[in-house]
């Protein structure tokens, strides 16, 4: 209208503002946008499911949950119905149109007021969808993360599983880095923190209610089921999963060097975030309270005997340990991800903490001493599989079988012993060799390879002492 005012054509006015003529003309009749032509009320097609309407609607009725591509099914096996495949979007169009209208009433979200300092959450999420690698091997985890919902301040840490001690780890390294404590701590129904009661009811276990007490933090939870009482942590876990997503991008790879350079990455990124938030995060740290001046135990203690077998058992998993401890009564100090194994005052053996149920953490060396005694064994040992430290041992027992056959577990065991009794690199390379050369024949020629070329030690000729050297520093009363 302003270039019409201005005296431009009908055609030129349509041009500069990026309209077609026809659209112009109309304007200059004095169409506004807002004035456009209402939207029709009326139907432009017979509706095809007119007929069966109320047969439709009686099924809603009988069951809510009903989905439109069900009813659509059942209406198409009547022989005295015809509708077509295209016709399934008309059909959920009028059912969603009927639920708002008929429907049942849904379930109303209720904003919640946050109060600075009031209480923290905690939850664990998996960020094995990222394709994080560490030195190019897969590096499959999970993220504890802590959020303080009032300010959104958050932190987390790399664990395994969803265990106590992962749980009181990461909530200890989150408040230590606060300085201060929230009045309350929520979670959701973790088996770390939570059991089963015989009334199918969930209740706090005392080790949890126990390290929060040392706090002075109150223990909450949501409601089974209502994950949403939860919902500032998992909305947490969807910003911070998108916010990695874009680091990875901008960093070009999703390798990492070693464990240390990915928690410097996380860190980063925690950091970063919460910059943002310091002026809020001030009012929370205003009103909390201090940390105690001790942090509790994060691991847990067992009491076990080492068995025969020369392994001790803990959360469902095996490990062993040196074959001297058989019969020993030792405490296993699990951590989130270590084991760690005390006996008489002072820690023995640490190992890595496995992952689920049901595993085995096996050191050759722990047994190899018996086995190579009764080589016999071997052939349907429970954890033979540990036996094979590297590929290079595993290739090499196989080629020792298509040799000698059974005989093969006697050289392979004699094999694994002079590894464990010189340097498992040295054996392994000696075997590589041979590997390589199609030359591997048995034990006494890898011993061989890998026996130290002998070192000559040069003579040594020592004079007679000159006592008369002695005599005057004797005379004269130690003084020269």
């Amino acid at each position: 209208m302003k270039e019409l005012i201005e005296g431009r054509s009908l055609e030129i006015a349509a041009i500069r503002s990026g309209m077609s003529e026809n659209t112009a003309r109309r304007y200059r009749r004095g169409a506004t946008r807002k004035g456009r032509r209402a939207a029709r009320e009326y139907r432009t097609r017979i509706d095809p499911f007119a007929a069966v309407w109320a047969q439709v609607v009686a099924m809603l009725e009988m069951a809510p949950g009903l989905e439109a591509k069900t009813i659509f099914e059942r209406l198409c096996e009547r022989e005295d119905m015809s509708f077509s495949e295209g016709q399934l979007r008309t059909l959920q169009r009028r059912i969603k149109k009927w639920r708002a209208v008929h429907g049942p009433d849904k379930e109303v979200m209720f904003a919640q007021e946050h109060r600075p300092g009031e209480y923290a959450q905690s939850d664990f999420t998996s960020m094995n969808d990222l394709g994080i690698t560490i030195g190019g091997e897969r590096f499959d985890h999970l993220l504890y993360h802590f959020v303080l919902p009032y300010s959104n301040w958050e932190t987390g840490m790399v664990c395994f599983s969803e265990t106590f001690e992962a749980l009181i780890s990461g909530f200890q390294r989150a408040v230590e880095q606060l300085g201060r404590v929230p009045g309350k701590h929520r979670t959701d129904n973790l088996s770390a923190a939570t059991h089963d009661l015989k009334d199918g009811r969930r209740a706090f276990n005392e080790r949890y209610l126990g390290a929060m007490a040392h706090y002075g933090v109150a223990a909450d939870r949501n409601t089974p089921g209502r994950a949403n009482e939860n919902g500032d942590v998992e909305q947490a876990h969807h910003r911070f999963y998108r916010a990695m997503e874009q680091a990875l991008m901008l960093r070009g790879s999703s390798d990492f060097i070693d464990r240390r350079a990915y928690d410097a990455f996380l860190g980063e990124i925690f950091d970063g975030r919460n910059r943002r938030r310091v002026p809020k995060l001030a009012d929370e740290l205003s009103v909390m309270k201090e940390l105690p001046p001790m942090r509790i135990e994060d691991f847990r203690r067992e009491r076990v005997r080492v068995s025969s077998f020369s392994v001790v058992r803990a959360a469902s998993n095996s490990y062993s340990v040196s074959s001297r401890l058989i019969g020993e009564m030792v405490e296993l100090r699990l951590y989130a991800e270590s084991v760690e194994v005390w006996h008489g005052g002072e820690r023995v053996a640490e190992m890595e903490r496995l992952r689920g149920k049901g595993q085995a953490s096996i050191d050759y060396r722990h047994v190899i001493w018996s086995l190579v005694r009764k080589p016999g064994a071997f052939a349907r040992y429970k954890f033979r599989a540990a036996m094979f430290p590297t590929l290079t041992f595993r290739r090499a027992y196989d080629a020792l079988a298509e040799q000698h056959g059974t005989r093969a577990d006697v050289e392979y065991v004699r094999i694994l012993h002079l590894a464990a009794s010189t340097s498992q690199d040295a054996v392994e390379a000696a075997l590589t060799a041979l590997l390589d050369q199609n030359d591997l024949r048995d034990y006494v020629q890898v011993r061989e390879s890998v026996q130290p070329a002998r070192i000559e030690v040069p003579g040594c000729t020592l004079g007679e002492p000159d006592l008369e050297a002695y005599d005057e520093l004797a005379a004269s009363g130690g003084e020269r």
